[in-house]
């Protein structure tokens, strides 16, 4: 029996949302192209994020940094370092696993089990293991004394765990050698902290403010699964807000809220979503926490919301000799800003709302499978659809369409029973349809179909426009 997420994986193929890239060579693991449905919802997301964080606050201003940076800057990050995650492999089935997953699904169960006890003293050691200088070997300790089975296999020989770095690397120039090795950015925050200078300048900026920034980043995940929810190359939104040391939690709990009302703004159901707050936090973090969302395959970060101190920018200080301080003019001293981060997966974001929007229903003895998107980020605002393809109702619904076009997306169809192009629009989530019939010829009135009640209005095309602007806008 298919899961929801083979449905929603067919579903996506086969009306034009996301295929696996390179699919005619056998495709290539981990990576996903958008197809004509999907960058316009992917679009219509991004134009989303961008007017709530740049658009309607003043002191939130917009970057988009090279994807390829100065080595350094990946060394003063810690990413060259420490960008790694514990990589352990079933020598039976030949999957691999990161290791702190691994224990982490095991601890999972105990507790399903009732084993609440050694739940917790098993998770006392992996906290002690992952913050430990010899992570690799305490980990693999953990799987070696509680026989932790492969969850493919159900084999228990595993090599030894061993640190793997995430980063893709390349080389600039004709030379490949160490001197001319860059890499992939493993994340999009670093191209904002280091032209923090040139943003606060240019821009005339004074604390607190932010930067965003939507852009790739690359990682070469040990465990890609889940559809696109964890990719090897992906797309973050990001803003990063600099305040003045102190002020970090004010801007962190505004932050929080915000983010929050974002995504129930776009239509996912708040039942359906969590905080989740970090009890081990990154090295340079002082609070930290996930919006998380309950996907079929369990609950999932969507975004964190980090307070990173001032780590990056005195790290970014250091490594280049350049002073990253602000001069408070109001207070009369310099000091390095601390930092609020908002970071969300936009694929990760498609792929909650392809989830929240998916229904199946029976209607009149039939079904019909609907994309309940909120019509500002449907792909598609209104399909319109000439009864049929004779007596001058083509030609008046392509006028209908021109005028439409100028306002929002539009989909044109004339092909096919009338019920089949409604089922259609319902599974690509296309709020409303508009059908052209005879009566439309003799007195300009058409058919507005609202795709989640299926109540139909007869409406004046001269008032359409207008009339279902004013229904996007409140939907």
């Amino acid at each position: 029996m298919a899961t929801q997420l083979d449905e929603i994986i067919s579903l996506c193929k086969r009306r034009g949302f996301i295929f696996q890239s390179s699919e005619i060579y056998g495709g290539l693991s981990a990576t996903y192209d958008y197809g004509p449905l999907g960058v316009e919802l992917k679009r219509n997301v991004r134009d989303s994020w961008w007017r709530n964080m740049v658009y309607l606050n003043d002191n939130v201003v917009g970057i988009d940094a090279a994807i390829l940076m100065h080595p350094t800057v990946w060394k003063a990050s810690g990413h060259v370092d420490a960008f790694n995650d514990p990589l352990i492999d079933d020598k039976q089935s030949k999957n691999r696993y990161r290791a702190d997953q691994l224990i982490e699904g095991y601890i999972a169960k105990l507790r399903k089990k009732g084993k609440d006890d050694k739940a917790d003293a098993v998770y006392e050691r992996l906290v002690e293991a992952l913050n430990s200088e010899e992570m690799p070997a305490a980990l693999y300790a953990i799987i070696q004394e509680e026989e932790i089975r492969s969850p493919d296999s159900g084999a228990f020989d595993w090599t030894e765990v061993r640190q793997f770095n995430l980063m893709f690397s390349t080389y600039v120039g004709p030379a490949s050698d160490t001197e001319n090795k860059v890499y992939l950015r493993p994340e999009t925050a670093q191209g904002i902290f280091v032209n923090f200078h040139n943003v606060r300048e240019t821009s005339r900026l004074q604390i607190p403010f932010g930067i965003a920034q939507i852009g790739k980043a690359f990682r070469n995940e040990i465990v890609a699964r889940q559809f696109i929810f964890r990719t090897r190359e992906f797309e973050q939104m990001e803003m990063q807000y600099f305040v003045k040391p102190g002020m970090q939690m004010e801007a962190y709990d505004k932050w929080k809220q915000l983010r929050w009302d974002w995504h129930v703004s776009n239509g996912v159901n708040p039942d359906k979503l969590r905080w989740h707050e970090h009890e081990k936090l990154a090295h340079y973090a002082d609070a930290a926490v996930d919006v998380t969302y309950e996907f079929p395959f369990g609950w999932q970060e969507i975004e964190g919301i980090h307070s990173r101190t001032d780590f990056d920018l005195k790290s970014h200080q250091e490594y280049s000799g350049k002073k990253q301080e602000y001069f408070d003019q109001q207070e009369n001293e310099r000091y390095i800003p601390y930092v609020v981060e908002t970071s969300v997966g936009l694929d990760r974001t498609i792929l909650m709302l392809l989830f929240d929007a998916y229904r199946k229903e029976d209607v009149d003895g039939d079904s019909r499978v609907v994309l309940g998107f909120k019509p500002s980020i449907a792909p598609f605002k209104a399909a319109i659809l000439p009864l049929v393809k004779k007596d001058g109702m083509p030609e008046l619904a392509r006028k209908i369409e021109a005028d439409l076009k100028r306002h929002f997306n539009t989909f044109y169809d004339e092909k096919g029973a009338i019920g089949r192009r409604y089922r259609r629009m319902d599974e690509i989530g296309t709020p409303y349809c508009i059908t052209i019939d005879g009566e439309s010829l003799d007195d300009g009135s058409v058919t507005v179909r609202d795709r989640d009640s299926m109540n139909q209005e007869r409406i004046n095309k001269d008032r359409l426009s207008g009339y279902l602007l004013d229904r996007i806008s409140q939907g």
